[in-house]
This record gives structure tokens, C-alpha cells and sequence, in this order.
């Protein structure tokens, strides 16, 4: 397979340095994308520059993860139009355990003659003293040279600290110690690192007097004009305890039909075959959003696990299917809690129900989830309040009966606004 023809094609080339598909048709050349722990999980945004490093490992190509044990303590400012809030040496220890764990989802680093590489550049940068480094280093790279970089312009008018300035030089010399030491002669990042990653080949030519090759890809957004990885509670993390499997599963299963047939291709191995075969068979059933239920199960069950990935949809069916009230209790408690993580909760005894109350009662004096009786009055009127999923209406008493897990109530105002009762 063809790497660069293959990433062309399914859109994960946003530009590259001449010569670097010439390049890797000469044999097994190492490449590497940096991760700086700046979070103590990845999120959906970083999976474009990995899931270009599992297909040029499946091209028969090294990978290399650097991940910035000493960068991410100075702050990238691409991308940034303000100073970033600089990191403890123990938070970002804490944050290199987890990217690492979520990075070797990915790639393969078994004893196979292109196996994954995980670097960390704190492990050279912190034998280097400041004389050293900007006597042997620096000199390399011109002020101006680094002034005219579009991460410095950008912030130009706002201000940048000297820590955040000599960002590219260190990334750059990244570059060039893994060039020297691993032999790797490219670097892939989103393509809002071209800078610094120009800057590196920069600094390996007057080193060395050697070429190195670049590519970046594309910075995605969704067809409406809205970021790529965000929602309304922020990121997609990798991490399930900071966006649960549900979650992320969802998140695919929402996507628009065009943003389904561009990111099947990226954020996927199926082959060029199967991929069209899903959109011809999506085109054929769209009710059916077969792109989107392929998609959602490939990431999903990589990142979360197939069983996870089935908890998902098994949750889903419950939720939007047919038949919702009667299937909602067969959820488990932690799939309850999954689904309506951030839901607002109330805190209820659990003697209130000893006997049966009127949900008016419940729902103002007993909980305080509404304010007003009489709004409450209206919006049962207008057959706008469900229990459980199933509509009610204020004649209807509450009991013990209707606790999902022997402890939950979940009401439900119009058509998206949730409200849970815990009984304890």
C-alpha cells in the first residue's frame, strides 16, 4: 500500500515538504507526531495526527510518539491567543502516565520490525544547560527567522513571554535529536504546527547538512461551521472518566451524513473497498445511518473496548427505541449514570415514598426541582412531563414501584431536559 496516495485519498494530507513521497518509497522510514501532556487525557482532536501514524505503521513504516515531558512544562503558543497556565513537573508526570496508556490503543509496539516507538523529550532536554543549548542550538536560527512564524505573528499584538518564543526552537531540536539518534526524518503534525516543524528541518540542515521531510494534516470542523471534538460541555476526551463511553459514542452517532462519509475514512482502518461500500449502502438506507453506526463502533470499541462499545448501543436502543418506558429498567446503575452523567439531581428521602405521593408534591415541596406548583400544573396540563420515559399526568401517584434500581427517578420536561431524583 502506498502511503501517501492512501492518505491523499481518504483527506488526511494538508500539505507537505517536497520530496517526501519519493522519500518513503525508498523503504521503512520513521516518523514522529508530538504530544504535549497538557491534559491527563487526549481528546478527539489529537486522534487525526495518531490515526495518520497507525496507517503509515500499517504501510509498513515506524511511528514514533514523542510525548513533551519538557515542551509541555514551556507551552505551545500555536494556536493560542493568550498565555497559557504553565503546568507543575508532578502534573504533567501525571498526565504523560495517561496519554501514554491511550496512545498504545493505537499503535502496535510488539516485537515486529516497525514497532511503535513512545519517547519523552525530557529525557535529553533535561541534561542540557542554557549556555549549552543556546550556544550550539540557538545559533542555528535566526530572530528573524523565528519572529516570522504565523504561532509568533499571531501574538504579536496580545504579547508573548521569551518561555512561550523559544517553544520552536526546542521542538525544533526535538526534531534533530530523534533525527540523529532514531534516524527519523519526518514529523506530522495539524497543520497549525507547520512552523515548527519547518523550523526543525531548518535546524537538522545547518546541523547536519541533511534533508527532512514535513507533513501536516488538516485542522477538521464539522460541516456546520462548528469545531471539530467540541460540544456545548466541552471536549470529547479518550479518557471515560472525563467523557463516558456513552458519550463518545454518541458524539459519532450525531454527526451530519457529509461529516460521516469524509471522517469514516480518517478516523478508520477499512480499506478503500469496504468504506465505499458502507456509503453506497448508506446512500441506499439513510434512515438507517449505517456510516454513522460504522463509524461510532470502529473508534468506540478501539478506545473503550467492544464491550463498552455494546453497553453503548444496547443503552441507545433503550433510550431511542421503541417500547423506551419498559426497557429503561433493565439499565444497570452505572449505565443510568452513564447516559445522564451532568444531569441535575435531587436529593430525596426515601421514606417520602413509604407511601404514594402526587407528583406535584414531589416534584416542588419534597425535591425543589421546580419552583412553582402552578407552572408545574401547566406543564402536566399540556402532557409535557414523563417518568421513566413514560408520560404522566398529575392524577397518577408515585411509589416505591417506580424506582429504577431501587433508588432513581428520572423526569423528563419536554423533549430534552432531564431532571433526576435520587432516593436515599
Amino acid at each position: 500500500m502506498d502511503f501517501f496516495n492512501e492518505m491523499d485519498w481518504r483527506g488526511m494530507i494538508h500539505d507537505t515538504t517536497p520530496g517526501l513521497k519519493e522519500k518513503l518509497q525508498e523503504g521503512i522510514t520513521s516518523a514522529y507526531v508530538g504530544f504535549d501532556p497538557t491534559a491527563s487525557s487526549l481528546h478527539i482532536g489529537n486522534l487525526v495526527p495518531i490515526m495518520l501514524l497507525v496507517h503509515y505503521q500499517k504501510c509498513g513504516h515506524k511511528p514514533i510518539a514523542l510525548l513533551g515531558g519538557a515542551t509541555g512544562l514551556i507551552g505551545d503558543p500555536s494556536g493560542k491567543s493568550a498565555e497559557r497556565n504553565l503546568l507543575s513537573v508532578d502534573e504533567i508526570h501525571h498526565n504523560l502516565l495517561g496519554v501514554k496508556s491511550q496512545l498504545e490503543l493505537f499503535l502496535d509496539f510488539t516485537d515486529v520490525k516497525n514497532a511503535a516507538e513512545i519517547v519523552n523529550n525530557m529525557d535529553w532536554c533535561q541534561d542540557i544547560n542554557m549556555v549549552t543549548f543556546l550556544r550550539d542550538i540557538g545559533k542555528h536560527l535566526t530572530l528573524n527567522y523565528m519572529m516570522s512564524k504565523d504561532s509568533v505573528q499571531n501574538r504579536m499584538e496580545t504579547g508573548i513571554s521569551f518561555t512561550e518564543f523559544s517553544y520552536q526552537l526546542i521542538q525544533a531540536y526535538d526534531f534533530y535529536f530523534l533525527y540523529k539518534n532514531k534516524q527519523c526524518v519526518v514529523q506530522i503534525g495539524g497543520s497549525d504546527q507547520w512552523g515548527n516543524i519547518t523550523s526543525g528541518i531548518e535546524l537538522i540542515k545547518k546541523m547536519s547538512g541533511n534533508k527532512a521531510y514535513a507533513l501536516t494534516t488538516p485542522l477538521l470542523a464539522k460541516s456546520d461551521g462548528s469545531k471539530f471534538g467540541k460540544t456545548e460541555s466541552g471536549n470529547i476526551w479518550l479518557d471515560p472518566g472525563r467523557t463516558s463511553p456513552y458519550k463518545f459514542f454518541q458524539y459519532w452517532m450525531n454527526i451530519s451524513d457529509q461529516d460521516a462519509e469524509k471522517w469514516i475514512k480518517i478516523f478508520t482502518t477499512f480499506s478503500q473497498e469496504e468504506i465505499l461500500e458502507i456509503i453506497k449502502n448508506h446512500h441506499e438506507n439513510p434512515h438507517l445511518r449505517i456510516l454513522q453506526q460504522e463509524l461510532a463502533k470502529s473508534i468506540t470499541s478501539r478506545v473503550h473496548g467492544v464491550s463498552r462499545y455494546n453497553q453503548s448501543v444496547k443503552v441507545s436502543n433503550i433510550l431511542f427505541g421503541k417500547n423506551t418506558s419498559e426497557l429503561i429498567t433493565q439499565i444497570t446503575e452505572e449505565e443510568f449514570l452513564m447516559v445522564f452523567e451532568g444531569v441535575d439531581q435531587y436529593n430525596v428521602p426515601k421514606s417520602a415514598l413509604d407511601q404514594s405521593v402526587d407528583p406535584i408534591n414531589l416534584l416542588t415541596d419534597l425535591s425543589g426541582a421546580f419552583a412553582s406548583k402552578s407552572e408545574l400544573r401547566r406543564l402536566f396540563k399540556s402532557n409535557a412531563i414523563s417518568l421513566n420515559k413514560k408520560k404522566w399526568s398529575v392524577d397518577q401517584l408515585v411509589t416505591k414501584d417506580n424506582l429504577l434500581n431501587n433508588k432513581y427517578i428520572l423526569i423528563q420536561k419536554g423533549k430534552k431536559h432531564y431532571i433526576i431524583l435520587c432516593f436515599e
